[in-house]
């Protein structure tokens, strides 16, 4: 399984993996469909990220890292493959995402969830991150859990 950086032709899988994910647990509210499709504006165009797993020539999962100002960083949009999960993609790719903040000069990570997607929080948990707070107005519905973690 490799990391791999986002160009064009992966467009599609950052659309189709988010919105498998998105189908099975939610919904996709307007803000997910902005930036599933138009991610060169909604992410890279703002000094962004998007990374990919591929494993046996197919690319399996994603996660994005959106800038919030010059020292904080949003991990948004990741999800794997369902026919794939298991195989250790989501935490290299958390991993990869985490090493990417501090390469990008961050100094903090911070992810907005729900309590609901448990294999994803545990994985949060284990790379250190912790709850916070939820702001008032987020911008998702399916909202209702912050963490961040603070990079050394």
């Amino acid at each position: 399984m490799q990391i791999l950086s986002y160009q064009q032709q992966y467009a599609k899988y950052f659309e189709l993996l988010n919105k498998e994910w998105l189908l099975k647990h939610f919904y996709i509210e307007p803000i997910d469909e902005y930036v599933l499709t138009h991610p060169q504006k909604a992410i890279l165009d703002k000094g962004g990220r998007i990374l990919f797993a591929e494993y046996n020539s197919n690319i399996i999962g994603t996660i994005a890292l959106l800038p919030i100002n010059s020292s904080e960083v949003e991990f948004i949009k990741m999800g794997v493959n369902e026919n794939y999960q298991g195989l250790g993609a989501g935490k290299l790719l958390f991993t990869a995402a985490i090493q990417t903040a501090k390469e990008m000069g961050m100094k903090k990570v911070i992810l907005y969830s729900n309590k609901g997607l448990i294999p994803a929080l545990a994985i949060y948990r284990k790379h250190g991150f912790v709850e916070v707070p939820v702001e008032e107005h987020v911008h998702y519905e399916r909202c209702d859990i912050k963490m961040e973690l603070e990079l050394l």
